[in-house]
Formats: C-alpha cells, sequence, structure tokens
C-alpha cells in the first residue's frame, strides 16, 4: 500500500512490535517491525530513526520519509507491506473498517 507523505515527514509504526531491521535494501531505507501476531510490518524509503530490537507501540516514530525519488514521483509516498511468513497481505484488511478493496464503476459524465 502507498500512503502519500511529505518529504522528511514521521512515518509511525501501524502497530507495537519489536523492530527486526532498520538499514538500506537496496538504495531505500526499510524498516521492519514484527508484531505479537507474528505478522510483519515493513515500510519505505525511511531514514530509520529506530535501532534493531526496540520496542515500538503503534504511533511510535519509526523513522522520516526519504521522498528523494521512487515509484510514486513526483508526489513523495511512503510503501507499507504486510506479511504473514511469506505471504503478502493487503494492509487494509488489518486496519478498523478496512477489508478488501474493491473497484466499483464509476458513472459517465454529464
Amino acid at each position: 500500500m502507498d500512503l502519500w507523505l511529505g518529504d522528511g515527514m514521521p512515518v509511525l509504526a501501524p502497530a507495537a512490535g519489536t523492530v527486526t531491521f532498520a538499514g538500506t535494501v537496496v538504495d531505500r531505507g526499510v524498516v521492519s517491525v514484527l508484531h505479537p501476531d507474528g505478522r510483519r510490518s515493513s515500510v519505505e524509503p525511511v531514514v530509520a530513526a529506530v535501532v534493531v530490537g526496540q520496542q515500538v507501540g503503534a504511533g511510535d516514530v519509526l523513522g522520516a520519509l526519504d521522498g528523494s525519488g521512487g515509484h510514486c514521483a513526483p508526489r513523495s509516498c511512503v510503501h507499507w507491506g504486510l506479511r504473514e511468513g511469506d505471504r503478502y497481505l493487503d494492509p487494509m484488511t488489518v486496519l478498523p473498517g478496512g477489508g478488501p478493496i474493491v473497484l466499483l464503476p464509476v458513472a459517465p459524465a454529464g
């Protein structure tokens, strides 16, 4: 899931857990958090403000968005990935009121 965010803005933990990775993958800063339910969230591109082994709460600052480029250009965005084991999940399904994303038809203009 990509979320628009201004360059340098804080990136927050989506849920409580333990930081399992805070570093660079290829050329992007990544922070991963293992949650008590066994799921793992990763956010990128982030300049980390946390270290591996650190406990974080929901809404705690993980770092700042590094908007120096990326797939959302010309805007800046943070990518939030969620995994259970090796299976990727839709992060919307774990948000209050979330669920699968469904595209609905749009009535023609006029």
